[in-house]
């Protein structure tokens, strides 16, 4: 059983031994569209009993050229985050987690670009998002609880990204279980340091952002250990007998 003090006491310590590099890596995963997040807003407007007046053809073809250019923004970040953001997202998560186990190599960050290991941690992490896309179309719970389900896929490409997209899920999907809520607590105990951040400007949002990613890796941590105790996987399948032969 793990307490988010103290996976948050052992992130400190990780973060006064390598701070400004981690602080690098998760402003590069910001950029790149690698953090767990959501957010939306919605607002209507009604004017009953008014005259619609008739949009002119000029204020018509500046609305069409301004959509034109949202959707060509949002189809570009979407491909940078596929094909760029996944990798790098992954490559990430394994500098965390190598991170809070005593090496800090700011390599694991491109390391999964390497030829062999791409098409199958793009394939992964895009079946991933499409997976929680779907389930949000049933409803937003439905969507957001699957997200934690499968928040592991990441890190568990990041120890093997060769255990293939189907194994990657369902190994998230038992190392989460009997743990979403809890993460979500965890994931709610940084909004004050959040709100701090945005005190400052804005800026110290930046500054706590590697705080929250090293105390994810920590619990990446325990759930793989739990995961392996369980039988849920084996050292073997997450290279970590390979890790160890090596340290």
């Amino acid at each position: 059983m793990w307490t988010r003090a103290e996976l948050k006491t052992r992130a400190k310590g990780v973060m006064k031994l390598y701070y400004w590099k981690m602080f690098f890596v998760s402003f590069v995963l910001l950029l790149v569209g690698g953090r767990e997040g959501s957010g939306g807003s919605g607002s209507s407007n009604s004017n009953t009993g008014k005259a619609v007046e008739p949009i002119s053809p000029e204020l018509a073809e500046f609305m069409i050229k301004i959509a034109v250019i949202v959707a060509s923004l949002f189809v570009v970040f979407l491909l940078l985050r596929i094909f760029i953001g996944f990798v790098l997202e992954v490559g990430g998560r394994k500098f965390f987690v190598r991170a809070a186990e005593g090496e800090c190599n700011m390599f694991y960050l491109g390391h999964y670009f390497k030829e062999g290991r791409y098409p199958g941690i793009v394939g992964t992490m895009v079946l991933r998002g499409i997976y929680i896309f779907l389930w949000t179309l049933l409803l937003i719970i439905p969507g957001i609880i699957k997200s934690y389900a499968y928040r592991m896929v990441p890190y568990i490409l990041a120890d093997n990204p060769d255990i293939g997209a189907s194994r990657a899920i369902e190994l998230s999907n038992r190392m989460t279980d009997g743990e979403k809520w809890d993460m979500f607590v965890l994931d709610l105990s940084f909004i004050g340091w959040y709100l701090l951040g945005l005190i400052a400007l804005g800026i110290g949002v930046l500054f706590v952002m590697p705080y929250e990613d090293a105390t994810k890796a920590e619990l990446y941590l325990v759930l793989r250990e739990k995961a392996v105790n369980r039988g849920y996987t084996t050292l073997d399948e997450l290279n970590l007998v390979q890790a160890i032969e090596y340290e």
